[in-house]
């Protein structure tokens, strides 16, 4: 954890299993996330990442086990939380600032100005939704969930439709995001390099467990064309890429997996 002063929450699954009618989705799942932490997640389509992102904003409820923050469960929706989607969401016909101030009083206006600023959306806070690109749709979307100072910062899938060089230079404002204001973040991603780039620990959800989680030990910042996080990258991807183990029960022991 490379938080400067951590203000995030402590997140935790006991046996976490979610069902939908009569298919599970999650199995039993076990995680630990310390505060301040920045936790990737990452799994083939249907694995039960989004599920889970879903389950610790309180949008769900598990069918069986316990998530608890700061020693307390999530029952109902998670106020300490704020979600970032693929989508940023933003409603057409209210101006940048006034999305980012939905829902908050007008003393909050000097607060969402300064984030808008931080972002880099200074000159962009009275154009219409309609008139941003992709990239500063995000950044907007990006300031309206920190304006409301999160303790657990939820990210599914926020640059998923992003070219390339708009997505690094989200990463290095949503890193130097969490560093400054070191909340808990939790990453859902497809993206191996984006999660290896940007978490402490990336976990690898298989069949509804949790099949791989391996410390990112890196300084930061990184850059991508690091030898060292490539290697990393490529490691998580072919274990990614290989078969699923539907039967056994996966163990992980410093990064290597096996069943039972």
């Amino acid at each position: 954890m490379t938080s400067s002063s951590s203000q995030g929450v402590h997140l935790r699954a006991q046996a976490v299993s979610k069902s939908f009618d009569q298919r599970e989705v999650l199995h039993a799942l076990n995680l630990d996330i310390a505060p301040g932490e920045f936790v990737a997640i990452v799994g083939r389509s249907g694995c039960g990442k989004s599920t889970l992102l879903r389950l610790v904003a309180g949008l769900e409820q598990p069918s069986q086990g316990q998530l608890d923050q700061d020693l307390q469960p999530i029952d109902g929706l998670n106020t300490q939380a704020r979600i970032m989607f693929q989508e940023a969401r933003l409603l057409p016909w209210r101006t940048v600032l006034d999305n980012v101030l939905l829902g908050l009083p007008s003393s909050q206006h000097a607060v969402a100005v300064q984030l808008l600023e931080q972002v880099g959306l200074a000159e962009r806070t009275q154009d219409w939704p309609a008139h941003l690109s992709g990239g500063q749709r995000q950044r907007a979307a990006l300031a309206r969930a920190l304006v409301h100072q999160p303790q657990l910062l939820l990210l599914d899938e926020p640059l998923g439709a992003l070219d390339a060089l708009t997505r690094m230079e989200m990463h290095h404002l949503i890193e130097g995001l969490w560093q400054q204001r070191g909340f808990t973040a939790l990453l859902v991603t497809h993206d191996v390099q984006e999660a290896v780039t940007l978490a402490d620990r990336v976990v690898l959800i298989e069949a509804g467990r949790i099949a791989w989680d391996e410390r990112i030990n890196l300084p930061r910042p990184r850059s991508h064309g690091d030898p060292a996080l490539s290697a990393i990258a490529q490691r998580i991807l072919q274990r990614l890429l290989q078969p699923q183990k539907i039967h056994g029960v996966a163990q992980v022991r410093e990064g290597i997996v096996t069943t039972a």
